[in-house]
């Protein structure tokens, strides 16, 4: 999944200076190797949790519900309290949250009951936030400026990576167990039990997840003082909110809203989409295994993207992409078998170019103002809880999985449009001074 540029992006860059730092170039990329496996991870466990807790599609849903509603918490006071500590130990704050989140599943697993999973997942998100609010400016302050757009673009690439083994190694982890043991043909006690058995699939990886956290946030404690002179940029969150006047900035941060939210809506049906006999009738293992096919589309089509957007109009390659999706999901929906299968998970190609040329189109032009629009644009990332929900709410409701996608393309229109208006530039930077 791609990442927004945070508000922490404030930050003065040279008030310090930029530093050569080698081993905390090697710690960022582990960063966005990190959040960006943990946020693909849900499309493992819901399916899991679903099964476990005999959930309908609404309530399976609210895993996605509880761990983007993150953004819109915490967004901006993530910025807040990365301005006020700084980077490193923001990011130290920041990862030693996400290890609570993992251990929280412990208790979550011991007690069976599905909201403390929820809550678990909510505390992982915050973590996962404030990480966020952190990497991107710190990964352009660690080398030289001239080349701060590459080493953004590399550390996207590890993001990217993340996405696609943390889904391929977790439906192994997951998604196995008792084979012959379904937890609707269980009560009482022996319910109880085989939740608490079978979730210890999910608390095992979690842990290891929890370890890994803990030995990245002691190496950024080690090098908690390595940024000297750091600045930060007050900005009031009026003067941000301010933003959402102009036309073109409040329909780019809508259709961030609308592009997570049907990117992580489709990610997360996935399993159950591909275990329908219409589909390919795969086990819930089986199918989860397929989950990196999706995000490795994203991946290679990042590669594929930064170099066709260098000779078409961004604008009108946004809407190219966002037509293809909903022509995919058209495909997908009206067929079975393998093309109904590979045409949903090539969606995840379709969604490569989508978060940066979304952002890039509704910053343009706002000059100096361009790291408030980031801000906003972090918490438009909340999409990602109310789309997936309502995608839910939408399969229960008709008793279909597949006529549910019909909101995702009804996301993917807005997109289309969206690319259509931003196709010019808004040249005047300067404009954006009347908003200082």
């Amino acid at each position: 999944m791609a990442m927004a540029p945070s508000a922490a992006t404030t930050a003065d860059a040279n008030g310090g200076g930029n530093v050569d730092a080698p081993e905390l170039r090697l710690f960022v990329m582990a960063l966005f190797f990190l959040f960006g496996g943990i946020t693909s991870l849900n499309d493992v466990i819901i399916p899991k949790l679903k099964e476990l807790f005999t959930l309908n599609y609404t309530q399976a849903m609210l895993v996605q519900f509880c761990f983007f509603t993150a953004y819109f918490v915490l967004g901006i006071p993530g910025a807040a309290l990365v301005k006020r500590i700084g980077y490193m130990r923001g990011a130290a704050v920041g990862l030693l949250t996400m290890m609570a989140g993992c251990l929280l599943f412990i208790p979550a697993s011991q007690s069976a009951l599905y909201v403390l999973f929820l809550f678990a997942l909510f505390i992982l998100a915050s973590g996962v936030v404030i990480v966020q609010v952190v990497s991107n400016p710190l990964i352009s302050l660690l080398g030289p400026a001239r080349t701060a757009s590459s080493r953004l673009t590399f550390a996207q690439a590890f993001n990217s990576l993340g996405t696609v083994l943390f889904p391929l190694i977790g439906a192994r982890l997951i998604l196995g167990g008792i084979k012959d043991i379904k937890a609707d043909t269980l009560t009482g006690p022996a319910l109880d039990a085989y939740r608490v058995t079978e979730s210890s699939l999910v608390v095992n990886t979690y842990i290891g997840l929890a370890i890994s956290l803990a030995l990245v946030a002691g190496v950024v404690w080690m090098n908690r003082n390595r940024l000297k002179g750091e600045r930060h940029e007050v900005s009031s969150l009026a003067a941000s909110l301010a933003l959402l006047s102009r036309r073109r900035f409040a329909f780019g941060a809508s259709c961030i809203f609308l592009y997570v939210g049907a990117e992580v809506s489709i990610g997360s049906v996935i399993v159950n989409y591909l275990s329908q006999p219409t589909v390919m009738g795969l086990t819930h293992e089986a199918a989860g295994g397929e989950i990196w096919k999706y995000w490795f589309g994203a991946m290679i089509g990042r590669f594929i993207g930064s170099a066709v957007l260098r000779l078409v109009n961004p604008g009108l390659t946004l809407a190219a992409c966002a037509t293809g999706a909903i022509v995919l999901l058209g495909i997908s929906t009206h067929t079975s078998g393998p093309v109904a299968a590979y045409s949903l998970l090539a969606i995840g190609l379709m969604n490569s170019i989508m978060f940066p040329t979304i952002f890039t189109l509704a910053c343009d032009g706002l000059g100096k103002r361009a790291a408030d629009g980031s801000g906003i644009i972090n918490v438009a990332i909340f999409g990602g809880a109310v789309v997936p929900l309502a995608t839910g709410a939408i399969a229960d409701a008709t008793g279909s999985l597949t006529t549910s996608l019909v909101l995702p393309a009804l996301c993917y229109a807005v997109i289309v449009a969206f690319g259509v208006f931003a196709r010019h530039s808004v040249v005047p930077a300067e404009e954006a001074e009347v908003f200082g």
